[in-house]
């Protein structure tokens, strides 16, 4: 009769006589012995416990040495299925379909994925990912587990798995497999690698058919064999018959950027093979938009929800400054109506206009647009970018908004100001570039200057403010100095200074600028811009770099210079900063005096530092010569030579009261 089938029983003792007699056939692992995939109807590499049918062309070419290699098992594990076998095995089972029995055994019916059936494709049949890792340091370990996590997002079932006792049989019956593995020294597999390494290089061709993989390579372009670990995975698997879907992608140190987008398309064309181990190529990219969030809420027909942001109207009492130029009366008006809290507060100053008084005059435009910005409840912003119910809390159940004009600026009418006096000093500082001959690169643009990232990152975030004139109003000096340019002139100075694009006499100009009496000395307190939202923090530090640069290079001359120098005798004199110190450093020499009788320095030479420290740095300092005497701390009895030295401290105090 014809041979069907084979299969492995239990009890094999792995003594590898099937593997000698037909080695195309038989596989002999460490726990038993395999039927190989490439013989197989339904391409599994198992001990075919199904007893799926060999292919016809193995069983017309193999079939005398199938039954050798069956009678020379020692323990008789190899069970072949013959044509009437079968035939009694399917009676037994069926008896009503007997006579339409096939010799070959029933395999799974397949999982049909229509072509645009995104959930059916992530959510039928087999959805697991083995993640296995070869790692020395634990960076491999670590993506691997990340990439886990990340898998559940593509419909998936990730499995970390540590080469580390692996079974390699294993590998057979998976149809999804990712590598994410380092190389040691020299290009040799990580410890944990090793031995699953060396089981793969015995491994027969064919055994890894339908499986789908990709590696992930880690290493060091220092070392002569970069990535080769990875690269050796990467061989090895295609050589046993497993389908590449991602090419391996080979990471240097900096690896982070490099993975995730690995593991982008990875995952996603991992889980366009399906349940059956057929891969939906054409799915790859809808599965990346479902991934990243593109399906969530898509509910109507255009594929689209729009999400509710509606709110309930609230009570809002609203006091709107006004100003008549004709008449140079000021006052001011109070309007108390219910309005939609989703309203932005320049929506709610259109719909009083449209609704109550047609006179009341604002500056109206886009919602970001940088000339409407006007000052709520003593804070600025722009109205076309704050909700109404968002701007102020709303107390006994009354939203109540005070809105004035801009402080620093000529009121034309009502909340409408005049720009003009800002434009005049940015005019008055020549604010265009003075470019110096610099370095550059030919590019089929024509030659292009070169700058560092990081210099031009700091330069563009000097500048990255989005309302000049609210920039300017949120310094507290503009208001009462008149001359005074402001932090909206200072900071694109200070930036064009540190540009190294710009001109040595350039710089030479605006150094003079900024250390004028109207630059950044006139600025008295940072701290209203640091408060700012969006960029505040990061002009006033600039600003604050500014005044430490011009102090440094007045070499502290001036009412402001003098001001930090004695502010620095004190800190060093008394050997403590405490409220005292603040409060009488401003007394210039009679606030040192008073400083020392205070009872700070008393209490250092008594023993009692501003760090905590020893009075007396060692006993060489008591009796070895040349010293003869004790030393005092040295903030306490050294001059200062340097003031810059405690100008930063300075500035920080400066910006904060």
């Amino acid at each position: 009769m014809a041979i069907v089938s084979v299969y492995i029983e239990e009890g094999c003792i792995t003594c590898d006589a099937c593997e000698e007699t037909l080695p195309e056939v038989f596989h002999v692992t460490d726990d038993t012995c395999y039927i190989k995939a490439d013989v197989r109807l339904d391409g599994g590499y198992d001990q075919n416990e199904g007893k799926a049918g060999l292919k016809p062309e193995t069983i017309s070419q193999f079939h005398d040495d199938i039954l050798d290699a069956a009678d020379g098992c020692p323990v008789d594990v190899i069970i072949v299925v013959e044509a009437g076998e079968a035939e009694a095995v399917v009676e037994e089972e069926a008896p009503a379909a007997a006579e339409e029995v096939a010799l070959e055994p029933a395999t799974e019916e397949p999982v049909e994925v229509a072509g645009d059936d995104l959930g059916e494709l992530l959510s039928a049949g087999d959805r697991s990912l083995a993640i296995l890792f070869g790692s020395q340091s634990g960076n491999s370990e670590a993506l691997a587990a990340k990439f886990t996590k990340q898998a559940s997002n593509y419909g998936l079932d990730g499995v970390v798995y540590d080469m580390d006792g692996f079974d390699f049989g294993s590998l057979s019956g998976m149809k999804r497999v990712l590598i994410v593995c380092s190389t040691w020294g020299e290009g040799e597999m990580p410890d944990n690698a090793e031995d699953l390494w060396q089981t793969a290089q015995k491994a027969s061709a064919g055994c890894l058919n339908g499986v789908h993989y990709s590696v992930l390579a880690l290493g060091d372009t220092s070392y002569e064999f970069f990535c080769e670990s990875g690269k050796d995975w990467d061989e090895i698997f295609e050589k046993l018959g497993s389908t590449r879907v991602v090419d391996r992608v080979d990471c240097d140190v900096d690896y982070e950027a490099p993975a995730d987008t690995w593991a982008l398309d990875a995952l996603a064309t991992m889980a366009a093979v399906d349940g059956n181990g057929i891969f939906h190529e054409d799915m790859v990219e809808a599965i990346k938009a479902y991934a990243a969030g593109g399906d969530d809420g898509v509910e109507g027909e255009d594929g689209f929800t729009i999400p509710d942001i509606r709110a309930e109207p609230i009570q809002a009492e609203i006091t709107i400054f006004r100003y008549h130029p004709e008449a140079a009366s000021t006052g001011s008006d109070t309007w108390v109506c219910a309005i939609p809290g989703h309203l932005s507060l320049l929506e709610a100053l259109r719909t009083i206009k449209s609704t109550h008084d047609g006179s009341l005059s604002f500056r109206d435009g886009a919602s970001d647009d940088p000339t409407t910005a006007i000052c709520v409840n003593g804070r600025l912003v722009l109205p076309g970018m704050v909700r109404l119910d968002s701007v102020a809390p709303t107390r006994d159940g009354t939203l109540r908004l005070r809105v004035d004009p801009l402080p620093g600026f000529d009121v034309i009418r009502d909340l409408v100001i005049d720009h003009w006096s800002m434009e005049r000093r940015r005019e008055f500082t020549q604010p265009w570039m003075v470019a110096a001959t610099r370095e550059g690169v030919a590019t089929m643009q024509g030659n292009m200057g070169v700058m560092d990232s990081n210099v031009a990152t700091t330069l563009h975030s000097m500048t990255d403010f989005g309302s000049p004139a609210l920039l300017q109003a949120s310094s507290d000096a503009v208001p009462h100095a008149n001359g005074y340019l402001g932090p909206a002139v200072l900071a694109p100075i200070w930036a064009r200074r540190n540009d190294p694009r710009s001109a040595p006499s350039s710089i030479s100009n605006l150094d003079e600028i900024l250390g004028s009496s109207n630059g950044i000395k006139a600025e008295t307190d940072l701290a209203s811009i640091r408060r700012q939202n969006g960029s505040g923090l990061v002009v006033s530090e600039a600003l604050l770099d500014a005044k430490t640069h011009v102090l440094e290079r007045d070499a502290f001359n001036g009412r402001h210079g003098k001001h930090v120098w004695w502010y620095t005798w004190t800190l060093k004199s008394s050997g403590k900063v405490n409220d005292t110190v603040l409060y009488r450093q401003v007394l210039g020499p009679i606030g040192l005096l008073g400083n020392l009788t205070s009872g700070v320095t008393a209490r250092m030479l008594s023993g009692f530092t501003r760090t905590g420290g020893d009075m007396f740095y060692d006993m060489l300092a008591l009796v070895a010569p040349p010293a003869g005497v004790g030393k005092m701390p040295r903030q306490f009895n050294s001059s200062v030579g340097n003031h810059h030295e405690v100008v930063a401290i300075f500035n920080e105090l400066d910006g904060r009261f």
